[in-house]
């Protein structure tokens, strides 16, 4: 049973797909399935299949895309789901949308749905864009007269005025994603399923979409689901979100908490490592000077390597100091994926560099809005100027940056130069 303010409950899905081939398999594979209905037993085939993980060989024909997913979205709710590519997230939509039957489970849901899975869908590739907000909007089950009376804001949002009495098929992707939103968005569904489609338009209608979106969720009280790769525009638009890994639920909570979750994960898939400790036999340096450690963690203290722009990234490095040393200085140097020095910074600007024998713990920290969308390497170089070096420049570990955001625009491309901080501008 639904709660008056749930829209939609998802219980118990799970989708099986059979590698290979077209279909769900052989004729005799469909009369052992007629033949267990028969009987009042349940599918044979369900018990069998393996976990989605793309990357690995499976010792199955079948693969489970999705398995056991359960979650409610209230009225007025945007939630986000997130997951890495394989992790089942558009076909959890296609089934939502009903493109696609589940194999298992039940979906529950009140009003009208409008999808945007992928770029053209449900566009006739020969139809003229005007006739086919026509044709979308009669699959919604709107009249001719209530889509008449919404088109002229349609063609306005979509930008595509000029062209649209032109088959789509002479669209570019931008314009027909452009077309696709402007229907989906306007034509009142009641929950609004929107893929990673945006990522197809430019920095200005993406944030013209999530603007609509918000206005369709805070303004109209109307339910969106929201799939996208791109955290910073995630966490301005979701309240709520589930985190998928392997067609399953890794996660469910607030939406800081689901991206942190998956930022995370995605963490333990890459080659970066955001701590690395050493023994004090293995550790680099000298007889005078040892590294023990070093890590990178956000504000909250929490180790990771990838981050958003708008966080701050704090290096924490443990030393020893094995000699009482004078004008003794721990260099810090930022490389980005060109092998270009970001900036370098020493310890003697901000401490007396005369030390005693002892364990040093320093802590730097990179302000948000400063660095650009990409992969960095922090390498670390102690001596004293003009006497000697005690540990040689080493690079210690790599992190990244996601994304770029400034006043609510969102890029997915890297902006030009070393360095993207959130500059002021006044304008009189």
């Amino acid at each position: 049973m639904m709660h008056s303010n749930v829209i939609l409950k998802v219980e118990g899905i799970g989708k099986q797909y059979r590698l290979g081939l077209v279909g769900t398999g052989t004729i005799t594979q469909d009369l052992n399935r007629w033949w267990s209905r028969v009987r009042g037993k349940e599918d044979p085939y369900l018990k069998i299949g393996d976990t989605n993980i793309r990357s690995e060989q499976g010792s199955s024909n079948y693969v489970w895309a999705l398995q056991n997913i359960n979650f409610e979205v209230k009225q007025g709710e945007v939630l986000g789901i997130i997951g890495k590519n394989g992790a089942g997230k558009s076909t959890l939509l296609k089934i939502l949308s009903r493109v696609t039957a589940p194999t298992l489970g039940t979906i529950k849901s009140k009003g009208r749905i409008a999808s945007l899975l992928e770029v053209g869908t449900g566009f006739h590739p020969e139809m003229t864009g005007r006739e086919n907000i026509y044709l979308n909007g009669a699959i919604l089950g709107m009249t001719k007269s209530e889509i008449t009376s919404k088109i002229d804001e349609i063609i306005e949002f979509s930008g595509c005025l000029r062209y649209i009495d032109t088959p789509v098929k002479r669209y570019s992707s931008g314009m027909t994603v452009r077309l696709a939103f402007a229907v989906a968005a306007h034509l009142e569904p009641d929950i609004l399923v929107v893929d990673e489609v945006l990522a197809v338009g430019d920095a200005e209608f993406q944030k013209k979409a999530i603007g609509k979106m918000q206005d369709i969720s805070k303004g109209q009280g109307r339910t969106v689901l929201f799939v996208s790769h791109n955290m910073a525009s995630v966490k301005q638009l979701c309240d709520r979100g589930i985190v998928l890994k392997d067609g399953k639920v890794l996660f469910s909570g607030g939406i800081e908490d689901c991206v942190e979750e998956y930022l995370n994960e995605h963490d333990e898939s890459t080659e970066h490592r955001a701590q690395v400790v050493w023994s004090e036999n293995e550790a680099p340096g000298s007889e005078d000077f040892i590294l023990l450690g070093v890590k990178t963690t956000n504000h909250k203290g929490q180790i990771k390597s990838i981050f958003l722009n708008n966080e701050s990234v704090h290096i924490c490095i443990e030393t020893k100091l094995l000699s009482d040393l004078n004008n003794m200085r721990l260099n810090f140097k930022l490389y980005n994926s060109n092998e270009i020095i970001v900036f370098s910074t020493s310890s003697h600007q901000f401490e007396a560099v005369n030390k005693r024998v002892g364990i040093y713990n320093y802590e730097i920290v990179i302000p948000p809005n400063l660095l650009n969308h990409d992969t960095y390497k922090i390498a670390l170089q102690a001596g004293m100027p003009g006497i000697k070096q005690i540990l040689f420049s080493t690079k210690v570990l790599n992190f990244s940056i996601e994304k770029i955001t400034s006043s609510g625009t969102t890029y997915s491309t890297v902006l030009p130069g070393v360095i993207a901080p959130n500059i002021t501008w006044n304008i009189r």
